[in-house]
């Protein structure tokens, strides 16, 4: 064998992407011009909640959200400020964008046309994956018929008019951050992206003769974790199994339309607060599984930051998960060479065994009329799935070093200092409402109306969406506006939560102990004790408070757990009603302060100060403090790995309380 036959000049590499967005559009700005600079090849932009979730920042829900998980893209304004000497024909722009995404793309297509590019060049992607919001990240708005009318619109409309961007980029990466199996996250990615192009064939936008084309532009943003062998092993079942659903479901026959094709974060999930410097290791393992296979290999690959479970990374923090993808790109032989894994009866024998687990999930689902059918089965399937997990770090089956192993360390010189992790200046949001605000006065009131107008006549009548969505952004309606014309036509939508299942204790002496607590302690209260989980604000990742919801239903609580996105007031009556013995708040976007500040003046209106309040999230040391003084009893973070343990901590907070 020549060298010719196995090793060549080096592949181009992958897009290197950072995920970021904070505060504002001008300091975004700032910071994506800085990225690109240090030789960031595509940009990655996230999205404050509001923005996700399609309210303005002045809205009663957007309260302590505003600016703190992404940038605030409020109106076409905001959008040129945002891509302010980034030439958007050059760009290569994926935006983590759902529910609103056909406004957001028609926010960047109205700036397009305004700076005079052409739309036929516009390259990027938008997520536009609603099945994976209902399972596990929680920023959906609309009922999911609609939802996937929304996405069959922009899938049938970008093809020709924006024939360079992806509309929709199936995401199993939130999937295995919900605990999903690797066959899990197989199955349930390809049967969402079975879901949309089904709708898009019904939609009847889309001649027959152009639906290979169509199916061509179907990406995926995938997650890699750190076992990745079996993860090496997935990638190239994904790519197997999407090929035989279009050969086999859709009649598809290009070879370059049957591309697998994929763009990747590693894995968060894993990612220890503890011994936080570990965590450079496992990003760079989980690297491996993505772009070792040739055959399997991603077109884009982000990589989070080291300290992403304290908080919000910092700039030099982005910049080493950066060099680590440059290192690896350009200082390895990495790509020089054929496919490494061809031939290996391992891993085809890996994979194999993975494709016939993801096959017969998918039947199990497409038995049930398909994903949007199978939106609860999955769900609880997820919730079952990460409890194993859960249960699994806490009896010390599934190591992790630094958390449930190899503990002892010496003080880390990284993670030290008030200047450790990213903070927003709370007079972002002041300012951006204000901005909001001044806009709207700005504009001309008539055309933002009739374009309204038009906007919930085509969504009532289902016309496409696009054009009159692109209208509406040249006329200066806002990203709250957009969302509230179409839930005045299509409603809203709360998901479920998964948690009715799981509470048999398995037998586990722990859980069982506490049970007995709780049994005791409810007793001398006069009725079971009752704990009331809630979610205040935008924050929609629900998998921790899913786990506790669970965990304190096997340990014998009555557990009030409605799901996501509820006002402090809102949480407060849930509590009255229930006549809560403790209430928690589960908080993950870095809104912990204002969001407990109110959530304790409504407990105090509704004469329920005596009712004691407990916090878990990612909340930095300085800020337990101030809960504490608050008037917070309790503070859990992802240090507190063992639920068990916090649910035997919270029968000694009810029992100090009401005893």
């Amino acid at each position: 064998m020549s060298a010719a036959d196995f090793q060549h000049k080096p592949d181009r590499p992958w897009i290197f992407r950072t995920y970021s967005g904070h505060s504002t559009a001008k300091k975004s700005n700032e910071l994506y011009r800085m990225n690109l600079s240090k030789g960031q090849t595509g940009l990655s932009i996230a999205f404050d909640l509001p923005t996700q979730t399609a309210y303005d920042g002045d809205h009663i829900l957007a309260k302590g959200e505003v600016g703190k998980v992404g940038v605030p893209v409020a109106h076409l304004g905001d959008m040129r400020t945002l891509f302010t000497d980034l030439p958007l024909q050059d760009m290569n722009t994926s935006m983590t964008i759902n529910a609103p995404a056909a406004w957001m793309l028609a926010l960047y297509v109205a700036l397009a046309d305004e700076r005079g590019d052409d739309r036929a060049k516009l390259r990027g992607t938008t997520q536009n994956d609603i099945i994976k919001e209902y399972l596990s990240r929680g920023t959906y708005v609309f009922p999911p018929q609609p939802s996937m009318r929304l996405i069959s619109d922009m899938v049938s409309w970008c093809y020709t008019e924006v024939p360079k961007w992806n509309p929709v980029n199936v995401c199993s990466y939130h999937l295995q951050e919900a605990g999903a199996t690797p066959e899990q996250e197989l199955a349930y990615a390809l049967a969402t992206a079975v879901a949309v192009l089904d709708a898009v064939k019904a939609g009847g936008q889309v001649p027959d003769e152009d639906f290979t084309t169509v199916f061509g532009r179907i990406s995926f943003f995938v997650n890699a974790g750190v076992r990745f062998v079996t993860e090496l092993c997935k990638m190239r079942a994904f790519v197997d199994l999407w090929e035989e659903i279009g050969r086999e479901r859709y009649g598809v026959t290009s070879e370059k339309a049957l591309r697998f094709r994929y763009g990747v974060q590693v894995n968060s999930l894993g990612l220890t607060e503890q011994q936080p410097e570990n965590n450079v290791y496992r990003i760079l393992i989980e690297a491996l599984a993505v772009t070792l296979s040739k055959r399997a290999r991603c077109r884009a690959l982000q990589l989070p930051a080291w300290n992403e479970a304290l908080g919000l990374p910092r700039p030099w923090d982005q910049q080493w998960s950066l060099r680590m993808q440059q290192i690896m790109a350009y200082e390895t032989d990495l790509l020089e060479f054929e496919d490494l894994f061809d031939g290996s009866h391992v891993v085809e024998a890996k994979t194999e065994a993975l494709k016939l687990q993801a096959r017969a999930e998918l039947a199990k689902i497409d038995a049930m009329g398909g994903a949007v059918e199978a939106v609860s089965y999955m769900k609880e399937s997820l919730v079952g799935a990460h409890i194993d997990r859960i249960t699994g770090i806490e009896s010390g089956d599934l190591k992790v070093i630094g958390v449930n192993d190899y503990i002892q360390t010496e003080d880390s010189p990284l993670g030290s200092g008030t200047d450790a992790i990213l903070t927003i200046d709370p007079a972002v949001e002041i300012e951006q409402v204000r901005a909001l605000q001044d806009w709207r006065k700005a504009r001309n009131t008539s055309e933002a109306e009739a374009a309204l107008t038009d906007l919930k006549a085509a969504a009532a009548d289902g016309r496409n969406i696009m054009e009159p969505s692109i209208i509406a952004a040249k006329a200066g309606v806002t990203t709250g506006e957009w969302g509230a014309a179409l839930r005045e036509v299509f409603g809203e939508y709360r998901g479920p939560t998964g948690v009715a299942i799981v509470i048999d204790t398995g037998g586990d002496e722990a859980i069982e102990a506490t049970k007995v607590r709780v049994d005791a302690l409810s007793e001398r209260l006069g009725r079971q004790m009752t704990y009331v989980l809630g979610k205040p604000g935008l924050d929609g990742h629900s998998n921790g408070a899913e786990q506790i919801a669970a965990r304190a239903r096997a340990c014998g609580m009555v557990v009030v757990y409605e799901g996501i996105r509820f006002t402090p007031e809102d949480i407060v009556a849930q509590a009255k009603a229930a006549d809560a013995h403790v209430i928690g708040l589960s908080i993950l976007s870095g809104s912990h302060l204002d969001l407990v500040r109110e959530t304790l003046a409504e407990m105090r209106k509704a004469g329920m100060d005596a009712v004691p309040l407990v916090v878990g999230g990612i909340v930095p040391f300085e800020d337990e403090q101030s809960l504490r003084q608050m008037g917070v009893r309790r503070v859990y973070t992802p240090k507190d790995f063992k639920i068990t343990q916090i649910m035997d901590d919270v029968v000694d907070v009810v029992e100090k309380a009401w005893l």
